[in-house]
Parts: structure tokens; sequence; C-alpha cells
């Protein structure tokens, strides 16, 4: 077990882990799931079944030829009874495939490959085919990402159990629940990069995990204690924290050797190489004011409302919904669908959330103190409000990863992750 270590900026909000004691079950199977066809950085599927087709779980059901993609399958067995634009929890309005369930709960025969035997071309497009991507949150499509440029020398590998995000637990009891499949996941990922070093991150609040996953590893996987801090979890944050590499701006993790996994999307990495198994479910945490939270095991396109209402339902009139934690969550309606990257549905009720008035800008710094990429927030919201996206570029303003710090600490209260998005907008159309 290495050493503890940090990086700069961070935040300590109050953890809340509400459910890092509750082990996963299996949510009930939905009636009915909307399965959207973009689910991933990168372009979207086209269909390949039509409106009345009969689908099994694990069938394929969408695909793109484009090089930055992944496929998306059924993830029930039932009846194509639409496709249509959806509501994304992003936000976006995406086509997606609406699938009603029949009585049972058939699957597509899946076939696996022997990791020892396999050539790493034949289990990038198992994984490929099997639709998996990044389910920490970017989605990013992980076949991709296991082939990096030949001119990139990746001597490291990083699984990131970090999970530093209030409330949400489901990667915690993964690495309880699952450790043997991240190890072996692990392992499979570094025969294809051809790397020896294999390292898993993990914030010393989850002493339990770092205990298991050390014990599991031995002297092939080695558990690198983190100090607890937000945004840990980034990649960059984490790769500086453990490794003391950091990212250039503007750069990827394969520009200082390394490439880094969630522990989520490594586990489904064992299962799509062994089994065959596609993408159609993840662990997601239901929290906050609900009667029971939860960690379940979710099927894909299972819709918000319904796992809440398996939770018990709200406590009290519910003012927000969250998809994603508190941080970097998006707010929601609650009939959007669970996603490949739905890590966590947060349930506030009214007497939970104030809505605090904007005051100016007092120029106290504290975004600065504690913002992880070294940026000056407070400069991109001015450059922002006043319509100078030229300044904003020559501020960094792309660099920003969004993480929130800024607008925890503000105590103007002052929306900065909201307006450095708007910001970034207009440098984008600048650029165009």
């Amino acid at each position: 077990m290495l050493m503890k270590r940090g990086f700069r900026g961070g935040v300590h909000p109050l953890p809340n882990k509400l459910t890092s004691d509750k082990k996963i079950e299996k949510a009930k199977l939905p009636s009915r799931v909307v399965i959207p066809l973009r689910q991933h950085i990168g372009a979207p599927c086209d269909p390949v079944v039509e409106k009345g087709a009969k689908v099994k779980v694990g069938q394929k059901i969408g695909d793109s030829p484009a090089a930055v993609s992944a496929p998306v399958h059924s993830t029930i067995s039932g009846t194509v009874s639409e496709i249509s634009t959806q509501l994304l929890p992003t936000g976006d309005r995406v086509p997606a495939i609406v699938i009603e369930a029949d009585d049972g709960d058939e699957w597509i025969e899946t076939k696996g490959l022997d990791p020892e035997k396999a050539s790493r071309e034949e289990m990038i497009s198992k994984i490929r085919e099997c639709g998996l991507v990044g389910m920490g949150g970017a989605g990013f499509p992980t076949h991709v990402k296991l082939n990096p440029p030949k001119e990139k020398r990746i001597d490291t590998l990083i699984i990131n159990g970090a999970e530093c995000e209030p409330y949400i637990t489901a990667d915690h009891r993964l690495m309880l629940e699952e450790g043997e499949k991240i190890i072996e996941g692990a392992k499979i990922i570094a025969k294809i990069l051809g790397v020896d070093n294999i390292l898993i991150g993990i914030e010393d609040n989850k002493p339990d995990a770092i205990d298991n996953m050390d014990r599991l590893g031995g002297e092939s996987v080695r558990v690198v204690p983190l100090k607890t801090r937000y945004p840990q979890g980034d990649e960059r944050h984490l790769i500086k924290a453990i490794l003391g590499r950091e990212v250039p701006a503007g750069g990827l993790p394969f520009d200082v050797g390394v490439v880094v996994q969630n522990v989520g999307t490594t586990k489904a990495i064992y299962e799509a190489v062994t089994q065959g198994i596609p993408l159609v479910e993840r662990v997601v945490t239901i929290t906050g004011d609900v009667k029971e939270s939860k960690n379940l095991l979710v099927r894909i396109g299972t819709l918000f409302s319904s796992l809440i209402q398996e939770c018990g339902g709200p406590v009290g009139n519910t003012r927000k919904v969250i998809a994603g934690g508190p941080m970097m969550g998006f707010a929601q309606y609650v009939d959007v669908p669970v996603v490949k990257t739905t890590n966590c549905i947060l349930v506030f009720s009214e007497e939970r959330v104030r809505e605090e008035e904007e005051s100016p800008c007092i120029r106290c710094g504290r975004c600065i103190e504690v913002c992880p990429m070294g940026l000056m927030p407070t400069m991109l919201v001015k450059f922002t409000r006043a319509k100078k996206p030229e300044m904003c570029l020559e501020y960094n303003i792309m660099s920003c990863d969004e993480c929130g710090c800024c607008a925890y600490v503000c105590p103007s209260k002052i929306p900065i992750v909201h307006v450095i998005r708007e910001g970034k907008k207009a440098v984008r159309r600048l650029k165009k």
C-alpha cells in the first residue's frame, strides 16, 4: 500500500454518505424503459430495430459507424413501442427507443473470451460491442480509451475508486461486494495496455474498501489511500495526487503516460470480456429525502420516478431531484431515464433547499484559493457577463472542469459554474 497524497485546491463538503452500509439490491424489473441513443461522448447511435420489433435483454438496438461512439442494447425483453425524442438527465433531447416489457426476462446468448489467450484487438472489439463507456460521469467510449495513439507510451493504469462527491456510494459498495471482478477487470485492462503498474486510488474515508481491495489486489494491484478532498475523483487531480504528474492544459492522461478507469467500468470490462455481457445495468445510489435510501442495481432506461418510489417515495414536498451528486449533478424532471453514466439520484425536499439571493462579488479570493485547476473564477464570471469571450479564452476558461468548488465557497452566492458554462458556449461560438 502506498502513502497518502493530495492535490492543490479543493473543498471538504459534508460527506453525507447515508448508504455506505447499504448492500446493493436488485431493483424491480421495469415495465417500460426509455433507452437514449446517445449515452456517451461522441456520435449518437442510429436505431437498428424498428417499431414493433421483439427484443431480448442484451440485444443491440442502436449503433454507429463513427470511431468515437458506443452501441446501446435492450435492457429488458419486450416490444419496441416507439422511437422518439426523449429527455436525458443532462437536459438534452435525443432520439431514444422505448420498449414495453413482456412477461419474461429473456436474454440473448452471450459468449466471452479467455483473457489469457485472447489478443488485445479481440478484447477491445468485445468491449466495444458490449457498449462500455466511462461510468464515473464523462461517458467516454471505453474501447477508444483503451486504444491510445501509438506515439503515447502508457506506463501506468489507475483505477478510480475515489468517489469524492457527497451522498454517492455506488462505487464504494462495488469495491466491497464485487472487488474480485474489479481486480480481474484491472488485470484485463493492463494486458490490453501492456502495462505492469496497476494502482487503485481510494479516499481514506472508505477504510473498509481500502482494506478489501488491498487484500484482493495482492502484489499485482496496489492501493493508494488518498486524503479525502473534493474533487479528488477528477482523473487529472487523481493523477496529480497519486503520481505527481500534471496533465497539460487541453491535454489528456495519455499525455503523461496514464489511463484512468472508474471501478464500475472496470467491473463491466471484466463481465464484457469474460462473459460477453453488454452494459445493460449499473449500480445507482438513491438517497436524500426519500423514506429509505438504497444502492440499487438498475436496468438502464428505468425512469427516476420508479426508483424513487422503490425507495418508499419522497419525504415531504420535493423541491429538487438531481442526477448525480450535489456538486456536479443536474436538476431533473423525475421522468428521465437512468443512463450509463447515472450514479446517483438525489432527492431534496423544500426544507433542505433554500433560495439564496446573489450579491456583488466582494473580491475575497476564496474561489481562486479552492480552484483545483489554478484558474481565476471571479475573472471568468466578469468577462462572461461583459460578453468578452476572447478574454475568457485568455484566462483559460476551457480548462474549467465545472467541479463547483468556487460556487460552494462563494459568500456572495454567485452561480459561478452556471456563468462559466455560458462563457464556454460563447468561446465555442467565437472559435467557429
